[in-house]
């Protein structure tokens, strides 16, 4: 299965950063009959992305790969020493296609951040060393809505890097929860972003 929408150029962008705004839909489904996971389409309705879960969801590992199967993150939970409290662990996979992957500088870390007279929850994302990065800022956060699938990723300054909210068809009709729209500002690494929404699913036991 290459793409949703019979007639779609084949055609795509092998680019992670553009210079534009970039539309893509979110469909909480792995394509692997009985698995779970999540499958990401772009604007002509072809694959970009993929996860796909054969265990349970909320699986404590999963592998974010691009449309041919290749690895780009390993999305690791790292159990915290005291009162379990943990964090999600980014790692990206080496550029030059052994997908191999060193375990030593995450590209990303999120951690739950509490906000004083905020009921609603929040994430602390840490750009590591381990992503060749191109935002001055070092800090993302995970700005979500009680009991609504929709979230914003801001950066430290409160300048917008992405929104997720739930997918409405061209007539306005709201489509399922499981189906999401993301949106990605211009200059921001969509593969990054995706990475960060991985990992907002399995927190939120989506994926």
């Amino acid at each position: 299965m290459a793409k949703v929408y019979p007639g779609s150029s084949s055609s795509s962008s092998s680019s992670n950063l553009t210079s534009k705004r970039e539309a893509f839909t979110i469909w909480m489904k792995s394509l692997v009959l009985h698995g779970s996971g999540c499958t990401v389409f772009d604007s002509k309705g072809e694959i970009l992305y993929r996860v796909d879960n054969y265990n349970t969801k909320g699986n404590n590992q999963v592998y974010l790969m691009d449309r041919r199967g290749h690895v780009l993150f390993l999305i690791h939970r790292k159990k915290g020493r005291v009162f379990g409290v943990g964090c999600w662990e980014g790692y990206k996979c080496d550029a030059d296609g052994t997908e191999e992957i060193s375990m030593k500088n995450p590209c990303f870390q999120v951690r739950k951040f509490c906000r004083i007279l905020k009921p609603n929850p929040s994430y602390k994302v840490t750009l590591g060393l381990g992503c060749d990065h191109q935002n001055p800022s070092a800090f993302y956060s995970i700005d979500g809505l009680v009991g609504k699938s929709a979230y914003k990723i801001v950066e430290e300054s409160g300048k917008l890097v992405a929104e997720v909210k739930q997918k409405q068809s061209s007539s306005g009709v709201v489509l399922g929860e499981d189906v999401l729209a993301l949106v990605v500002e211009p200059h921001v690494d969509h593969s990054l972003v995706m990475g960060i929404v991985v990992v907002y699913g399995l927190i939120n036991h989506q994926i």
